[in-house]
């Protein structure tokens, strides 16, 4: 180590003077990052050119991930960890007088997602390489991601995430894999001799759709994959569609037309532009990534078209890159000749696709007249598979007849493309056991009832180097100490550590990690909000995009319940809590963004109360990213995974943070479930409806938000101060919440699940003051953890949906 370590001091200095012209003593901390960067690259170069030459020498079956999201954080430490050089860097930083974390801050997190969707995409692609399977993403390079969030007297404020400000030292452009996206135009339609239709297109807009490439290491193998991300780019040649004469003016404004499609992540849908916009990004995701993977296996296996499928396997991450399904068919029709029931049993074995969601916001809709006029071709080759899906319905399946109307792929003018993606693909799997049993059972029974052998479950799963071995060295060194380091490259092996749940030993040094975790994110606490919070107090953590649907205003209503409890009683007895908040709100989403500013509000009233005697304290840590995220979970003492039962698909934060010791607080949605059937009832904390009783609520219609509002004391006066402005700067402030509780019947049962939480709380402050109880659940929690590792569910995937081989690198 001592050796690599002083080989790795000597590079640096070498590339500081061969690259920068700069001595040690005139370098920033910027050049040290940038220099370490081009050094880690150097090292992945030959793995990942002999990677790609294997796959290609071996023609194996090879795995495209499409997804509208790669949330892959910091790329430095982690590429440092699969090398086996992260801490050999980390002392070389040390002693050429630099601070490693100061270091690896200049590292921006890439803009390329949001929430959970993009960060299992990037799990994905890790374990992908970790357990050497031919396998490679394909996304967008957005040039300013979602938004950088800011809050301004309480209110979130969205401003350009310039997260390419730097020159991005892991992708690297590939000009000459460039292709061309049509939009718009006509099309033409022929007959040749034989009475085969042809078809041909003119007047369209070109865009071009340049690729960047990142490369993507295992965990010390030497395997190699690729994320490929497009970038949106204008040519000469625009087919017609504007004038020879066109004025500079024009051709700017023409050009940050084009340039918007990869200008950011999720574009405002609430006008018709921004629909437009969507569209076009999710077109342009699949036709470049299309047409580039069908180049790939053209010029790698020499073999009929016809036989792509034998060859690649593309999964679509949601219903984003429906699209892709016919533009192969395109593709497959008017490029390459084939007939259509050729082009269909090819496309129909190639595609797969990962349902996220049973909210009908998220199961896209579009309108018939988008999609025809953006894209015409594709339009027509949609109608004739709904055409022929639906014929097919009326004819074989008579019992279905009557439902031809709900599953048809295009109906009152509107394109279904959850129904797309489903006719389309070989596999649908949902993300954890309950999402995919109401997939069958109520959200999609009538595909499930068509197509039974398609639907399967792949619970989510996260890489456990990043979220335990990355993120959190002091406990994963205690873990490799008490059971060895085999569960580094074998997670499930974290089992073993139950046989330490009863060890005071081990339980006293759990202890001493956590203790020191809470430390570090009180520092950063205080440096970013000036809030000192007490490291001894209970963590309590709320972190996850901000939908109604999460009940963050569930969390917030037991802040306000206690706060008014110690108002009344200050002399009570109660451990002391910190409550921490992180999460974006969807610009055009009102309700998130009034949750986001009552949290403030409450924050404001509680932590500068002096009756509450530092009892309680509020956090929101703004702009909530991986990077973020990473500083936060291994602090956490409680896990709070309270969304509305039904409504989660499975979750991934849940995952992370039991991984690192928290006990989860939760109700029986998602992943929460599975997580329960293996540390056990005593081991988290479950509360509120299940899944069956919400649905049955919805169906019968007998819930009233209202009576519960008359019936509880404690709810009507929380209500009661959001409407009477007790927190509120003015008497208007939080009206809307109180109005949209009780006269939209509180959708997500927040009034209704307020007292069994409540009450669930009540157990977390009663197992915490017992302290090796708590720690031993703790260790519970991270010992069957190992279920929940992406590399497991990738696995998964390779065996049973891809059919993948694996692929040593030598």
């Amino acid at each position: 180590m001592k050796l690599r370590k002083k080989k790795l001091v000597n590079r640096i200095s070498q590339q500081l003077a061969h690259r920068k012209g700069l001595t040690i003593e005139d370098a920033s901390s910027r050049d040290i990052y940038e220099v370490l960067a081009s050094i880690i690259n150097e090292s992945m170069e030959d793995n990942w050119k002999e990677t790609q030459e294997g796959y290609a020498y071996g023609k194996y079956k090879q795995v495209y991930y499409l997804s509208m999201e790669f949330l892959i954080g910091r790329l430095m430490e982690s590429n440092l960890l699969n090398l086996g050089l992260l801490d050999e860097a980390k002392e070389a930083i040390r002693e050429l007088g630099f601070n490693e974390e100061e270091v690896f801050s200049q590292e921006h997190d890439a803009g390329l997602g949001n929430g959970g969707l993009g960060r299992l995409a990037a799990c994905f692609l890790d374990s992908l390489a970790s357990l050497q399977y031919p396998g490679h993403g394909y996304g967008i390079r957005y040039r300013y991601g979602l938004f950088e969030q800011r809050i301004i007297h309480g209110n979130q404020v969205e401003l350009p995430d310039y997260w390419l400000t730097y020159p991005y030292p892991w992708e690297y452009r590939k000009e000459e894999d460039a292709v061309v996206i049509h939009f718009e135009g006509n099309v033409h339609i022929h007959e040749d001799r034989d009475g085969n239709l042809t078809f041909s297109y003119d007047q369209t807009n070109k865009v071009k759709a340049i690729p960047y490439d990142i490369p993507i290491s295992g965990y010390q193998n030497g395997t190699v994959n690729t994320l490929r991300l497009w970038s949106a780019e204008a040519i000469d040649n625009h087919g017609g569609s504007l004038e020879e004469n066109t004025t500079y003016y024009k051709e700017l404004a023409h050009q940050h037309t084009i340039e918007q499609i990869s200008g950011f992540l999720y574009p405002d849908d609430s006008s018709e532009e921004g629909k437009s916009l969507r569209l076009k990004q999710q077109y342009f995701l699949v036709s470049a990534s299309i047409q580039s993977i069908v180049q790939q296996y053209k010029q790698t296996h020499k073999i009929s078209i016809d036989r792509l499928h034998e060859k690649v396997s593309i999964q679509i991450n949601d219903t984003h890159p429906s699209l892709g399904i016919p533009e192969l068919m395109r593709i497959l029709l008017d490029e390459e000749g084939l007939s259509w029931d050729n082009a269909w049993k090819v496309t129909t074995n190639t595609f797969a696709y990962t349902n996220h969601t049973t909210l009908s916001e998220a199961l896209e809709k579009w309108p018939v007249a988008t999609i025809k006029q953006l894209m015409p071709r594709i339009y027509m080759i949609i109608e004739e598979i709904n055409e022929r899906f639906c014929q097919e319905l009326w004819l074989d399946y008579k019992h279905l007849r009557n439902q031809i109307a709900d599953m048809a792929i295009i109906a009152h003018d509107t394109v279904h493309m959850a129904h797309l993606a489903i006719v389309g693909s070989y596999r649908v799997n949902g993300v954890a056991r309950i999402h995919t049993e109401i997939l069958k059972t109520q959200e999609m029974k009538y595909f499930y009832q068509r197509f039974p052998d398609k639907f399967t479950n792949k619970t989510n799963g996260i890489t456990h180097r990043r979220w335990l071995l990355q993120v959190n060295p002091q406990l994963s060194t205690l873990v490799t100490d008490v059971i060895g380091s085999q569960w580094i490259k074998r997670p499930k092996k974290l089992i073993s550590l139950l046989k330490y749940s009863e060890d005071s030993s081990v339980l006293q040094k759990l202890k001493e990690v956590k203790l020191t975790n809470k430390q570090k994110l009180a520092s950063v606490i205080q440096q970013r909000t000036g809030i000192m919070v007490d490291p001894h107090s209970i963590f309590d953590i709320h972190i996850k995009r901000l939908h109604e649907y999460k009940r963050q205003l569930l969390n917030v209503f037991h802040i306000i319940y206690l706060y008014n409890e110690l108002k009344d009683n200050p002399q009570q007895d109660v451990i002391p809590r910190t409550f921490i908040f992180a999460a974006k709100a969807a610009p055009s989403y009102y309700m998130a963004k009034e949750v986001i500013k009552l949290i403030h509000t409450v924050a404001s009233i509680v932590n500068h109360d002096p009756d509450i005697k530092g009892k309680l304290k509020v956090i929101f840590l703004e702009n909530y990213q991986v990077s973020l995220a990473e500083q936060i979970i291994p602090a956490a003492d409680i896990s709070q995974q309270i969304s509305t039962a039904s409504k989660e698909a499975s979750g991934t934060g849940n995952m992370k943070l039991m991984m690192n010791g928290a006990i989860t607080l939760g109700t029986l949605d998602g992943a929460n479930i599975e997580i329960r059937d293996v540390v056990g009832n005593d081991n988290m904390f479950i509360f509120g409806l299940t899944a069956e009783e919400v649905i049955e609520y919805y169906r019968n219609g007998s819930y009233s938000a209202r009576a519960l509002y008359d019936q509880d004391e404690r709810i009507r006066r929380i209500l009661d101060q959001l409407n009477d402005g007790d927190f509120g700067i003015h008497q208007m402030e939080f009206k809307d919440i109180y109005y949209h509780i009780l006269s939209h019947n509180d959708p997500y049962f927040v009034l209704k699940d307020f007292e069994p939480y409540l009450e669930a709380h009540e157990l977390v402050e009663r197992a915490y003051r017992n302290k090796n109880k708590w720690l031993s659940m703790s260790l519970t929690n991270i010992a069957h953890s190992g279920k929940f590792s992406s590399d497991q569910t990738i696995q998964s995937y390779a065996t049973d949906i891809w059919k993948l081989k694996q692929v040593p690198i030598k």
